[in-house]
């Protein structure tokens, strides 16, 4: 029994390993994609489009949502992964149209 709770053990490590890198790499993606959601965010406040843009908003989770369940990954989930996404997006690019003084809201853009 106690080889195959070494065997277990070793396991389990491995698969934390992989854990730990896939959640480094993920964090990696997720700055990469806010430096580019950040130059997005600046470009619209210099040409005073609005913060959000709901039609693009529903293209990416219909994307997601596909791509989700082709990698077999429940699609309710991604959508609610890049619903929170969304959402700090949009607060990132208000708070830069509000520093280009814009002030351009959500709603009243959307």
């Amino acid at each position: 029994m106690s080889g195959d709770m070494d065997a277990a053990r070793a396991r389990l490590l491995e698969l934390r390993a992989s854990i730990d890198n896939i959640d480094a790499a993920l964090v990696h993606m997720l700055a990469e994609r806010f430096r580019c959601t950040k130059a997005v965010g600046h470009l619209k406040a210099t040409h005073e489009l609005p913060p959000a843009d709901p039609e693009r908003e529903r293209q990416q989770i219909a994307r997601l949502r596909r791509l989700a369940d082709d990698a077999h990954l429940d699609p309710d989930f991604a959508e609610k992964f890049l619903n929170f996404i969304i959402h700090e997006v949009i607060r990132h690019h208000e708070a830069i149209a509000e520093e280009h003084g814009n002030g351009a809201t959500r709603e009243g853009d959307a």
